[in-house]
C-alpha cells in the first residue's frame, strides 16, 4: 500500500505490520523503531507464542468474572494482552489537563444551578444550558455554591495523526470503568511478565473514591453510611458494581429495598432497614423527570431528602449538564472563564450549530465532519460522513440545516493504532483512552493511567465491548 513502511524482521510478532502516515502508531515510530517506553516490552516478546498469551489472558479475565451486558445478554470482556504505555512525562502533561478540565467543569455545573454568571458575562449563551437534555432546572439553588456535582469524571480521549491528545467526550454522570482498568491490569500482570519495575499505578484508587464518597456527606455527618445505588443483573455494568462495593466495603441497593420516611432514605440491608447518607448512583436512568413529566422512580426516592439536605448523591443529580454535547463545544472557554487558564489539554472541536457562520462552515465540509444527535447516547444516530453514503450525508446536511439545535458536529479524529494481538500476530488496531479524575472536596486528582478500549476489527473505529471491541492495561512508568 502506497506510504506504508515495510515490516521490520527484527521485531517478533510484526511480520506484515504496516504503519501509515495518516495514523499515528502509540507504540512504533517509523521506520518501525519502539518508541522508547515500549522498547523493553517489544523485545521481550521475542519467543511468545502470541495466540497462546491471548488465551492465558482470557482465563484471567473470566478467572476474575469480568464481563459486561449487552442488548444479547452478558458478553465476555475482551482484553488484549499488549499493554498501552504511557512515559511519565507525557501522562504528568495529561494528568494535569484532566484536573484542570475537571475543575472547570464542576464549576460550571455548580453555576448553572446558581447565578450564571458565564451566561450573563455572554461567554455561552442561556440556551446551551436551557436545551441541554440533562440540564435538571429542579436542583437550582438545592446544592451549595461550592459544591462538587461530579466527584467521579471519566474522559474519552483520542490521540490524532499528529500525535496531540484531544478530548472527544466527557462524563459527567455515570462513568464506568474503573473496576475493569483494574481487572486489565491484574490479568496481565499475572499472564505478561514484563511490567516495568518502576510503574505508576493506581493502587489507592479504591480508597480515593471512598474519600471521594465521604466528602460528599451532609454537612454534620462525619461517619456517612454509603451505599451504591444500582439497577442490579440487568445494568450492563453489574460486575463492576459489585466489583466496586466488595472494595469499597459498602452495600448494593437497588429501588426496590430504598424507602423514604420523611426526610431520610433508608434501605433494606441484611434485615434490617438503614439510614443512607451517601447514594453512589451507578443506575441507568439518571433523569429526574421521565419523558412523560412525572419523577423517575430513583427521584422519587432520593429528590426529597437531598432537598432536605439529609442525603447527597455521587453524581450530583443534574452534573449531566457538564457532558452535554454542545457544552463541549464551550470548555475552553469555560475553562479561561472560571479558572482565568489556558486549557492544558486540546479538545477534538466541536461546533455549534445554531450558530449560522459555524453551520455554514459545517455543511460547507460535510464529507469531513461527524454528525451526532446532541441527545443521542451510546453512538446511536452518528453519522461518520467520510464513510456514510453520499445521499445520508446530503440528509446530514438537510436536518442541520432545517433543525440546527438539534445536533452537533465535530472534527473527524484518525484514532491512533495500536500493536495488538491477532492469532500468531501483531497487527494495529484503533485505540481510545477513558481515564478518570476524582474530586474529594478540594483534592482533585487523575488516577494514572485508566482503561484504553480497542476495536479489534481491521479498520473500525468503535470500541465498544458491544460491538467487538475491547480493552487493554493501561501501563504509566514512573
Amino acid at each position: 500500500m502506497s506510504g506504508h513502511v515495510p515490516a521490520n524482521p527484527l521485531l517478533p510478532g510484526f511480520e506484515g505490520y504496516e504503519l501509515s502516515p495518516s495514523y499515528y502508531d502509540e507504540a512504533l515510530a517509523p521506520p518501525m523503531t519502539p518508541r522508547p517506553q515500549y522498547a523493553r516490552l517489544l523485545g521481550g516478546l521475542e519467543g511468545v507464542d502470541l495466540a497462546d498469551l491471548a488465551h492465558a489472558t482470557k482465563r484471567a479475565v473470566d478467572r476474575r468474572g469480568v464481563r459486561f451486558r449487552s442488548r444479547d445478554g452478558y458478553v465476555p470482556f475482551k482484553l488484549d494482552p499488549i499493554p498501552r504505555i504511557f512515559p511519565r512525562e507525557e501522562w504528568d502533561r495529561l494528568a494535569a489537563g484532566l484536573v484542570q478540565r475537571a475543575r472547570a467543569l464542576n464549576a460550571f455545573a455548580a453555576d448553572c444551578y446558581g447565578e450564571r454568571r458565564i451566561v450573563a458575562a455572554g461567554r455561552v449563551p442561556g440556551r446551551v444550558l436551557e436545551g441541554a437534555e440533562h440540564f435538571e432546572p429542579e436542583m437550582a439553588g438545592v446544592v451549595g455554591p461550592g459544591a462538587v456535582y461530579a466527584g467521579v469524571l471519566g474522559f474519552d480521549l483520542v490521540r490524532d495523526s499528529d500525535g496531540v491528545l484531544k478530548v472527544l467526550e466527557d462524563n459527567a454522570r455515570t462513568p464506568s470503568g474503573l473496576a475493569y482498568a483494574q481487572a486489565a491490569l491484574e490479568a496481565i500482570d499475572e499472564v505478561l511478565p514484563l511490567a516495568p519495575e518502576a510503574r505508576l499505578d493506581a493502587d489507592e484508587r479504591w480508597s480515593a473514591l471512598a474519600d471521594v464518597l465521604r466528602a460528599a456527606a451532609p454537612e454534620g455527618v462525619e461517619k456517612p453510611e454509603v451505599a451504591l445505588l444500582s439497577d442490579g443483573p440487568a445494568n450492563s455494568a453489574w460486575w463492576e458494581h459489585e466489583w466496586i462495593a466488595a472494595a469499597l466495603e459498602i452495600p448494593v441497593v437497588t429501588l426496590d429495598i430504598l424507602e423514604t420516611r420523611g426526610d431520610r432514605l433508608y434501605a433494606r440491608i441484611d434485615g434490617r432497614q438503614r439510614r443512607l447518607d451517601v447514594v453512589y448512583r451507578r443506575t441507568d436512568e439518571d433523569r429526574i423527570h421521565d419523558t412523560s413529566g412525572k419523577l423517575s422512580p430513583w427521584a422519587e426516592a432520593v429528590l426529597g431528602p437531598l432537598k432536605a439536605g439529609r442525603l447527597s448523591c455521587v453524581n450530583t443529580p443534574g452534573a449531566g449538564i457538564a457532558d452535554d454535547k454542545l457544552v463541549h463545544a464551550y470548555v475552553p472557554e469555560i475553562i479561561r472563564f472560571y479558572l482565568d487558564e489556558q486549557p492544558l489539554l486540546a479538545s477534538v472541536r466541536t461546533y455549534d450549530l445554531a450558530q449560522p457562520d459555524q453551520r455554514a462552515e459545517c455543511i460547507e465540509r460535510i464529507d469531513e465532519m461527524v454528525i451526532k444527535p446532541r441527545s443521542g447516547h451510546g453512538g446511536h444516530g452518528v453519522i461518520v460522513c467520510a464513510h456514510a453514503h453520499r445521499e445520508d450525508r446530503d440528509r446530514a446536511a438537510r436536518q442541520i440545516d432545517a433543525e440546527p439545535e438539534r445536533y452537533v458536529a465535530q472534527e473527524l479524529v484518525a484514532l491512533s493504532r495500536h500493536p495488538t494481538a491477532q492469532g500468531a500476530e501483531l497487527r494495529p488496531r484503533h485505540v481510545d483512552l477513558r481515564p478518570f479524575v476524582l474530586t474529594a472536596g478540594d483534592r482533585v486528582a487523575a488516577l494514572p493511567g485508566g482503561l484504553t478500549r480497542v476495536a479489534f476489527a481491521p479498520g473500525a473505529l468503535v470500541v465498544n465491548s458491544s460491538q467487538d471491541g475491547g480493552a487493554k492495561a493501561t501501563w504509566v512508568l514512573r
